[in-house]
């Protein structure tokens, strides 16, 4: 059974950063496409970023050249590194794994920007 847990969430300040991690138990996790979502109340979740196994990134409008997407097949992990933040970003962000049809999601962690 395939497990996401992410990691890294927390309070910050507007300007300032933090760093997710997502720690998956799956068989050949490097040849998964591995993504960053975001929900707030109300709201659909939201791609932020997405990384393939070749490495090839994509970036939501709202985030690019501020967040940074990057993965570790030694260790399983996938990371978002988030700069810059504004109180937009304020969410609950969750880890994503697709491979052909299957999609497996993490339980989320809280992401509050505010002074």
């Amino acid at each position: 059974q395939v497990q996401l847990v992410e990691s890294g969430g927390g309070l910050v300040q507007p300007g300032g950063s933090l760093r997710l991690s997502c720690a998956a138990s799956v068989f050949s996790f490097s040849i998964y496409t591995m993504g960053w979502y975001r929900q707030v109340p109300g709201k659909q979740r939201e791609s932020v970023a997405t990384i393939t196994s070749g490495g090839t990134t994509r970036y939501a409008d709202s985030v690019r050249g501020r967040f940074t997407i990057s993965r570790d097949n030694a260790k399983n992990t996938v990371s978002l590194q988030m700069n810059s933040l504004t109180p937009e970003d304020t969410a609950v962000y969750y880890c994503n794994g697709k491979l052909s049809t299957m999609t497996y999601w993490g339980q989320g962690t809280q992401v509050t920007v505010s002074s």
